[in-house]
């Protein structure tokens, strides 16, 4: 067996992440061939991988990186809070969300998976990071936002990356937005009702008629009299939709107007799109299979 030196066992360290002895035993079975050792550290670290591939992943990170007109936003999920607030695993969140930024294409946590980021597939990236940090490792869903034109993509991060908000804003003449995009994302990230969507066209139709029939039987059973019962149902729904609807919202930071009024004040601008990721909340579904 070569005699393996205590540098050639840092740099290995340094390079996978394994510990002390696996990277001497990996050298010496490689014959200090450090390309050799990465490979049969890379093997067995996939092997336990998989083991862990499955575990429930309830803690993690989300993520966001904008660049000019696009941002992305990428829930990441682990095992434990610790591994979540390594560096390692921050370091790989906003890899992938700057990936999602960057790319058209990717709009899934599996086009994400199948896409190559500097030089790997994100799904092998992925499973190495589980036999380097030790836990399972899932890319739980992602978002993308971009701006066709004149606008600004931002975003806010709240709570140590439980829960993050992108928000896409239009605008004509270019003002800066920088400071209106993150304070729209702190309001959706405290509105409490949390906005459905931008303003009543967007809201589900579906949702508007459950709702309705919901306000209908309420006012049936107080004993309403029939030829009302539409005038109260459209007064609740009007009430309903204006608690859901992002621009009707009164601003967080200043209750005596609206989220449309005080983009107003900033001219002409719009509210393109919105996505609120809270940690947690996509479930288990996505793996990195």
């Amino acid at each position: 067996m070569a005699e393996i030196s205590a540098q050639a066992v840092k740099a290995l360290r340094e390079q996978t992440g394994a510990g002390m002895m696996d990277c001497k035993r990996a050298l010496g079975e490689a014959g200090g061939d450090l390309k050799k050792a990465v490979e049969v550290l890379r093997e067995r670290g996939l092997a336990k991988a998989g083991k862990r591939e499955g575990r429930t992943t309830s803690e993690g990170a989300i993520v966001i990186v904008t660049e000019g007109g696009a941002g992305g936003m990428v829930e990441l999920g682990c095992e434990t809070d610790f591994v979540a607030r390594t560096d390692d695993f921050q370091a790989l969140a906003r890899s992938l969300a700057a990936a999602v930024a960057a790319n058209d294409s990717i709009s899934t946590a599996d086009a994400l998976l199948d896409a190559e980021v500097e030089g790997a597939v994100v799904s092998e990236t992925v499973k190495a990071s589980i036999a380097k940090l030790g836990e399972n490792v899932v890319v739980k869903r992602v978002a993308r936002i971009e701006i066709d034109g004149d606008g600004i993509v931002g975003g806010y991060v709240h709570a140590g990356g439980k829960l993050g908000v992108l928000v896409g804003l239009a605008a004509k003449g270019a003002p800066d937005l920088a400071d209106l995009a993150k304070d729209v994302a702190m309001h959706v990230a405290a509105a409490d009702p949390t906005p459905v969507a931008v303003s009543r066209e967007g809201v589900p139709a579906d949702l508007l008629a459950n709702e309705a029939e919901i306000y209908r039987k309420q006012a049936i059973q107080e004993g309403k009299p029939e030829k009302i019962l539409d005038r109260i149902v459209d007064g609740k729904l009007s009430k309903f939709v204006s608690e859901i609807c992002l621009v009707d919202q009164p601003f967080v930071k200043d209750p005596d107007k609206s989220v449309g009024e005080r983009l107003g004040e900033a001219g002409e601008v719009s509210i393109v799109a919105f996505e609120r990721f809270k940690l947690g909340q996509a479930g288990e579904e996505t793996s990195s299979e």
